[in-house]
């Protein structure tokens, strides 16, 4: 019988490589692992996750930005409350691909269910409304968990006046809810130091600029509260939203108010079936408003829904409010 052969492998370099790769998925593993379970605040609850949310649906265009600029999309499986209420820009568009919007407005628990979701990141007034039929209760018999907007946060709870912090406590949250916390504090950390530099190199106001928010409404407007991420972004550009003593976020008021409190600047929130434009033109044909020192002058930002609404655009809205602020 033939003598006994004693094999020996070369290592390759695709060899070496293969086992280098399996080492770095099993790390991998091994760090997502560890990482959970994870005990997240969400308005007034405490939400728990196990695993990152394999199947996330978010509602309204800042949120799903929000998700994108995390660079979450492969957790995704659609998103819901974009199209009824305004048109995806070029930008929102390219980030989601292919991913279905399951419903153009708010969805129905069904809707979710239907997508087979296992996370709903929304907001009260935002994809979910007090005593409606989705909500985080009505949602968890489905094992659908819910990450509420922070911003929202006032419409269940009492809450500190809204601030730039609402807007990174939710990307930080994410951060951790689906295991990229680096990525989140990289990101948070970087918008920082853009609006440090960026307010480094402005000029000072002697005071603080009077401004109005104009969401839509005739008969009475419906504009951004004390709790509205207008507020913020109007106070880290340089400004005085008028109606900051209104403790609520989105609300109507009086035109008498408006008057009364003559804002310098008024800020336009650009969305739905009547354009920013219109919504000048309004205001600029109404004799009452004539001698409201922002209309006289014809001192108007126009902001997108996107930008006015918390999620990564607002950094570029707080610069175009400090610059149109510092020009008469």
């Amino acid at each position: 019988m033939p003598h006994s052969t004693r094999y020996s492998i070369k290592p390759t370099p695709f060899f070496i490589a293969g086992l280098m790769f399996c080492g770095f998925q099993t790390s991998q593993l091994q760090a997502a692992e560890s990482h959970y379970p994870v005990h997240v605040q969400s308005c007034d609850r405490v939400v728990t996750f196990d695993q990152a949310p394999q199947a996330a649906v978010p509602n309204d265009s800042n949120l799903i930005e929000m998700m994108l600029a995390l660079r979450l999309q492969d957790h995704m499986v659609g998103y819901t409350g974009v199209s009824g209420w305004k048109t995806l820009d070029p930008t929102l568009r390219e980030g989601i691909g292919e991913l279905p919007e399951f419903s153009p407005k708010y969805p129905t628990k069904e809707v979710l269910l239907g997508a087979d979701a296992d996370f709903y990141f929304a907001g009260w007034n935002y994809g979910m409304k007090v005593g409606g039929g989705v909500t985080p209760d009505t949602l968890a018999p489905l094992g659908i968990k819910v990450y509420e907007l922070s911003e929202s946060c006032i419409h269940i709870m009492d809450k500190p006046k809204v601030s730039m912090d609402d807007m990174y406590n939710d990307l930080l949250n994410l951060g951790r809810i689906f295991n990229v916390e680096a990525r989140a504090n990289s990101l948070v950390e970087s918008y920082k130091k853009e609006l440090e530099s960026f307010h480094a190199n402005l000029a000072p106001l002697t005071q603080a600029v009077s401004v109005f928010v104009y969401d839509s409404g005739e008969e009475q407007p419906f504009t951004a509260g004390q709790h509205a991420m207008p507020t913020a972004l109007i106070e880290a550009a340089g400004g005085k939203n008028i109606v900051d003593d209104v403790r609520k976020s989105w609300t109507q008021i009086g035109w008498e108010s408006v008057i009364d409190r003559a804002p310098e600047v008024i800020v336009i929130v650009n969305y739905g079936q009547v354009t920013a434009q219109q919504k000048i033109d309004f205001l600029r044909s109404n004799p009452a408003f004539s001698d409201i020192p922002a209309i006289k002058n014809n001192r108007f930002v126009v902001l997108e829904y996107v930008e006015a609404t918390p999620g990564p655009r607002n950094i570029e809205a707080i610069k175009r409010l400090a610059k149109a602020f510092r020009t008469e």
